[in-house]
């Protein structure tokens, strides 16, 4: 399975995710039940999550992206992925963030995503 590129030249634009905490599978389980209005497909496979960091006390800090800056429920996708990750069991407390750098691309989406939407 290919990640998406997540690094230009140099020192990575978008901090790693605690991959190798016991609770990120779950995590990353529910932010796939988010889906993007505009695209059948889940936030995570499309790669607009970019980073899921879990402290010790399994506090949850997400930075994610949109499609595009004028997505029309820009304001409201924080409040779903941080609705859907809350409730996981041994979550403590959950924060999602916004950014546009660095911009959202095809390339950013998981092979799973393309094959979907047919670009594979």
């Amino acid at each position: 399975m290919n990640q998406p590129q997540d690094h230009m030249e140099g020192a990575p634009l978008i901090r790693p995710s605690s991959t190798d905490h016991p609770l990120y599978d779950q995590v990353v389980d529910a932010c796939r039940t988010v889906f993007d209005p505009e695209i059948p497909v889940n936030i995570f496979d499309l790669g607009l999550i970019y980073t899921i960091e879990i402290t010790s006390e399994n506090d949850v800090s997400i930075m994610m992206t949109l499609t595009a800056p004028g997505c029309p429920v820009a304001g409201e996708m924080p409040g779903w992925v941080q609705d859907a990750v809350e409730p996981v069991a041994g979550v403590k407390s959950t924060q999602v963030a916004m950014t546009f750098d660095p911009p959202w691309g095809m390339e950013m989406m998981w092979d799973e995503a393309r094959l979907e939407l047919g670009f594979m």
